[in-house]
């Protein structure tokens, strides 16, 4: 951002500073997503939103290396207690936050201290990737899906670790206490949580959130809350802001809320299920063609592309050894390498909508859990897409019911490490990510398997099912 555009945007920070006084709000913070899909936070009060809109604010480099219990790695690039940003705060998200009374949000970008990009922001990657696809004429109108486990007892962060592989409290932690037991998808279970689940609609509204669907999920204690499509950026803006104000509302009702791939090993876990569709102007790719499904040829080459990556995509989308947890066979996962009409099997579903929905459209990747920085999610599914139209790819044929029970569909990586070698051998993500984000992204994921390598699957559970 030039000298011009800082300083227009320090005026424009002044009014919301002063509307925002007038609303009650002191503090305003500022967020981004680590490598291991934590979000960190830097605040500043309210009448200093416009020098960090003119100045930024200072935060180390080295959380791009930071792990899920807060110990650190190193990369290549990137690693040591050397060298300082600038988190710029994007006035286009600030949000007062409905659950925090006197707290307001915004979404920052990282600067160097010349005023560069820093080539490891992940918010800067996933606008880089969505200008890449307007480049070709395709707009991404992506969202996320949302679940969670509600607990009563605070089950979650279980502290420091003890060089067993796991936090030393994990490997005597009880199950979490489920909130709202009913039956999976059961009234019974949003009538016991009925007023919660109210106060989540009421807040999320109130913060302009356009909801779509709020309901039980299979898991004890389970909800999923699916909001309104945006652009790429803003749909991983959108899976922040929703998180946060989920976890704000559970404080109010003295609930924890956790988002870990799986609240205990075993069990049906938490999916970050990725919905995408592709357009040019008003016209939805997805429908209208003649390929597979009603797809036109772009939106086959692009889902191709994602479908062909998937297996270097887990160590963006299913990040920590707890999603191995999740990511098995039967459980509407996505455990399988394939594509289906309507499959909650397959690992990449189509949906085609009703004939007179012209956005109903769309796929979902489900092989995905909220483990995952959802800007490294819709940036690097841009870059798999994009690089399946440049190859003129085309869908296999999709599969019909449990691929599980077929023998012939491959299996996704079962393990973070398998995961791993696919990424780094990844032509095509390291080109997009660029080689510091893309060593600091393998190093985080190397350190992670590591550290749990001797842990139980329980353990794992344990460890990291209230982090995120």
């Amino acid at each position: 951002m030039g000298t011009g555009d800082r300083e227009q945007a320090q005026a424009r920070a002044r009014q919301e500073a002063d509307r925002l006084t007038a609303q009650g709000i002191h503090g305003i913070a500022l967020t981004w997503v680590d490598n291991a899909g934590l979000t960190r936070v830097k605040s500043v009060p309210t009448g200093r939103l416009a020098h960090s809109t003119r100045r930024g604010v200072g935060m180390s480099p080295v959380f791009d290396v930071y792990l899920v219990d807060d110990s650190m790695t190193t990369s290549p690039h990137i690693g040591g207690p050397d060298g300082d940003l600038r988190l710029f705060p994007d006035l286009d998200r600030l949000t007062p936050l409905a659950a925090q009374p006197g707290w307001a949000w915004a979404p920052a970008d990282r600067y160097a201290q010349s005023g560069l990009e820093h080539p490891a922001c992940q918010r800067l990657f996933a606008r880089r990737m969505a200008e890449r696809a307007h480049g070709r004429g395709i707009a991404l109108r992506m969202g996320f899906e949302t679940e969670w486990v509600v607990t009563t007892d605070g089950t979650g962060d279980t502290g420091d670790t003890g060089g067993s592989g796991a936090p030393r409290s994990a490997r005597d932690t009880p199950g979490p206490h489920y909130a709202g037991t009913g039956p999976a998808y059961g009234m019974a279970r949003l009538v016991d949580l009925s007023g919660y689940l109210a106060d989540v609609l009421d807040t999320l509204h109130t913060q302009g959130v356009e909801v779509l669907q709020l309901h039980p999920e299979y898991a004890a204690g389970q909800f999923e809350v699916s909001v309104a499509p945006a652009d790429p950026v803003g749909a991983a803006d959108l899976a922040v802001l929703v998180r946060e104000t989920i976890r704000g509302v559970s404080a109010r009702h003295g609930l924890t809320p956790l988002f870990g791939p799986v609240a205990e090993a075993g069990t049906v876990g938490n999916g970050g299920h990725l919905h995408l569709s592709l357009w040019q102007g008003e016209r939805n790719l997805c429908r209208d063609g003649d390929g597979p499904h009603g797809m036109t040829a772009t939106s086959e080459a692009f889902l191709a592309g994602v479908l062909r990556a998937l297996p270097a995509l887990l160590a963006i989308g299913a990040p920590s050894p707890a999603s191995y947890l999740r990511l098995e066979p039967s459980r509407w996962a996505g455990a399988y390498q394939c594509w289906g009409l309507e499959n909650r099997e397959a690992a990449l579903r189509f949906i085609t909508g009703a004939p007179d929905d012209l956005g109903g459209a769309n796929a979902e990747v489900k092989c995905f859990d909220p483990a995952a920085n959802p800007y490294l999610v819709t940036g690097t599914v841009i870059a798999a897409g994009l690089a399946g139209l440049d190859a003129g790819l085309t869908l296999p044929p999709p599969v019909s019911g449990d691929p599980a029970g077929t023998g012939r569909e491959r299996r996704l990586p079962t393990s973070l490490p398998t995961a791993l070698e696919h990424f780094e051998d990844s032509a095509v993500l390291r080109e997009a990510l660029g080689d510091p984000l893309f060593e600091a992204i393998a190093a985080v994921r190397r350190a992670e398997a590591a550290l749990f390598e001797k842990a139980t699957p329980q353990e794992i559970a344990a460890a990291t099912r209230g982090r995120y």
